[in-house]
């Protein structure tokens, strides 16, 4: 009984925290009917917006990809002075709020900042403008990538990769051709929660940005603009668009974690039987 009560107690709570929200979110945006809510997009601030959040998605994207696959290794494989330090750098956008990351960005870059006055002379203008935004994004989806690939890449060991150190194999030939297909699944994995954390980002974002409508406006902050203009219907077809897209990158993330799981399981019963002859 005590089992049975827990089970439903953990359903119900998944229920309302979970399904609950995207729920409401397609109720209210098709509340008016389809055409009200395709309707959004015919706008051009609303395209605008969808267009930005794509673009600072994807540079976001293959920056923490490259710098991720590069830290992963380099603490995985190697011990150096300041592995730890470099280890808690990785891991403190988790711990720091967006927005106080969004005030550092306009205290080094606005007009007041540091270098701001600097850089604008020379015609180079980071906050209020795209560079801003993506340098917030960068940051909080810093460690993802990262943080993913370190403890496959630790549970990997150094054996194989000697190895091709002692037939000849060069860095780059050992990254692309040992370490990274052992770790391609945690890879994707790590690629997929950037993606879905800064197709979502707002804190950092919405301080550095401005809030220009049709310029620095990201799919978040354009649904923040909407609803404080009593546009609901809008307000809520856009959240429905963004959490589409946010549920169909997480599922991609389960479709691959259950794939590195059966790859896994695959490869130990091949090892095991390996074993028995």
């Amino acid at each position: 009984m005590s089992r049975i009560l827990l089970g439903l107690a953990t359903y119900v709570i998944v229920a309302i925290v979970l399904l609950l929200p995207p729920v409401l979110v397609f109720t209210e945006a098709l509340r008016q009917g389809l055409p009200a809510a395709l309707a959004t997009f015919a706008d051009p601030d609303a395209r605008a917006a969808i267009q930005l959040t794509l673009e600072m998605t994807a540079l976001s994207v293959v920056v923490n990809t490259a710098f991720g696959i590069l830290a992963a290794w380099a603490l995985a494989k190697f011990s150096f002075p300041g592995r730890g330090v470099l280890l808690v750098l990785i891991e403190l956008p988790l711990s720091v709020s967006p927005v106080v990351a969004g005030l550092v960005w306009l205290l080094l870059f606005g007009s007041q900042g540091w270098w701001g006055d600097a850089l604008a002379r020379h015609g180079i203008t980071i906050a209020f403008a795209t560079p801003g935004i993506l340098l917030a994004t960068i940051f909080v989806t810093f460690p993802y990538v990262a943080r993913t690939l370190l403890p496959l890449m630790q549970r990997q060991g150094r054996d194989a990769e000697e190895a091709a150190l002692l037939l000849g194999a060069g860095f780059w030939q050992i990254l692309w051709r040992v370490t990274l297909p052992g770790a391609r699944w945690a890879l994707l994995s790590g690629v997929l929660l950037t993606t879905a954390r800064a197709m979502g980002e707002f804190g950092a974002v919405s301080v550095i940005s401005g809030h220009i409508p049709g310029l620095t406006e990201t799919m978040p902050l354009h649904i923040e603009t909407l609803y404080n203009g009593y546009q609901t219907v809008a307000a809520f077809s856009m959240a429905a668009l963004l959490a589409l897209m946010a549920m169909t990158t997480v599922a991609l993330r389960g479709i691959l974690e259950r794939q590195a799981d059966k790859a896994g399981a695959s490869q130990a019963g091949a090892d095991k039987a390996g074993g028995w002859a």
